[in-house]
């Protein structure tokens, strides 16, 4: 049995103390991945942003806000774990400064500065030693391309590719690559459907290797 850190759903980084930005993730996905871990045996941690789907029992659900939270709980949370599903669509923005009132309106253009949040996958990635870990890639163009190169930057044992469709949606279409571009699968359905085959892969390529 494999102790697996499943990260799930958007983050939120705020503005103001009303307004925010932020992604139409539902965590459905991440949610059907931890149920998929749970029927094979093993154990499952969540680390969550701000969603209304229900994770299954018996994992544990961490809920976080914002992309700095999440980072934060499950880099504290990956120690004690075989290996990381990084599912979530954290927010790669944030604003330099958040006012700490309500932004009035004035009539006038709204300029925001942003700069980058820290990668959750890749920093864990860089740290993950002896554990595995299989990340998501959200691309709406050269979709193998683009998630080859996330891939190699996140150290990502696998990556699972997939297109702006999938977001907030019961479905999902998605090609599974390893190191070096190779297309380990690929298939479409529901996202529970499509969370058992995820796992069916992660359990032979990376969970049942000889001692």
């Amino acid at each position: 049995m494999a102790h697996i850190l499943v990260t799930s759903g958007p983050t939120r980084q705020y503005l103001d103390p009303v307004r925010y930005l932020t992604n139409a993730s539902s965590g459905r996905m991440g949610s059907a991945l931890a149920a998929a871990a749970l029927d094979l045996g093993h154990q499952v941690t969540v680390v969550t942003g701000p969603v209304e789907v229900a994770y299954p029992q018996p994992a544990k659900v961490v809920q976080v806000i914002s992309t700095e939270e999440m980072l934060e709980v499950a880099h504290g949370l990956f120690a004690d774990c075989d290996g990381l599903i990084g599912a979530a669509a954290p927010c790669d923005y944030r604003p330099v400064r958040i006012e700490p009132s309500k932004i009035a309106k004035t009539g006038h253009p709204l300029q925001l500065e942003l700069i980058e949040t820290e990668d959750v996958v890749a920093t864990l990635g860089e740290q993950k030693g002896s554990r595995w870990v299989v990340g998501f890639a959200l691309e709406t163009d050269d979709q193998r391309l683009r998630a080859l190169a996330k891939l190699e930057r996140k150290h990502c044992d696998l990556i699972v590719v997939n297109g702006p469709e999938a977001m907030h949606s019961l479905e999902n279409n998605v090609e599974i690559l390893e190191p070096g571009g190779t297309i380990v699968a690929a298939f479409s359905g529901s996202k529970s459907s499509v969370a058992q085959k995820i796992l069916a892969i992660v359990q032979q390529r990376l969970i049942d290797l000889p001692a």
